[in-house]
């Protein structure tokens, strides 16, 4: 079976293992981000950083957030450094698809020994 955007995602997925690998856990997320910048840089996958996502009500902004990253134009990625990802991570990163023309977003967590990562799709 073959996923959206497989082979790119596979190259975020090892970028993060390569940062994790380096870094272990036990770092703020802040840090993360700076070494997956650099990690992205280093293997020359194009990425936009802190990209604005406009939430709308009835036709109007009412509030912009900002997503860790969006890759080649094709995949969102949220970085977390929590013990455990849980529903409301999901959640978060499915309504910051919603904000954007992306259906493929990658949730990805450095808070344990081992590095957690979920694909998720906006199916709407």
């Amino acid at each position: 079976m073959k996923y959206l955007h497989q082979d790119l995602t596979e190259k975020i997925i090892g970028a993060a293992m390569e940062v994790h690998n380096t870094l272990h856990n036990g770092f703020l997320e802040s840090v993360y981000e700076e070494a997956m910048a650099i990690e992205l840089e280093l293997q020359k996958i194009s990425y936009e950083r802190q990209k604005p996502i406009d939430v709308f009500y009835k036709g109007k902004v009412a509030k912009q957030f900002f997503c860790d990253f969006v890759i080649e134009n094709k995949v969102l990625v949220e970085l977390k450094a929590i013990k455990k990802l849980t529903e409301t991570e999901d959640a978060q990163v499915l309504n910051y698809l919603k904000g954007t023309d992306l259906s493929l977003a990658l949730l990805i967590n450095f808070g344990n020994s081992s590095l957690e990562f979920k694909r998720i799709i906006d199916t709407c």
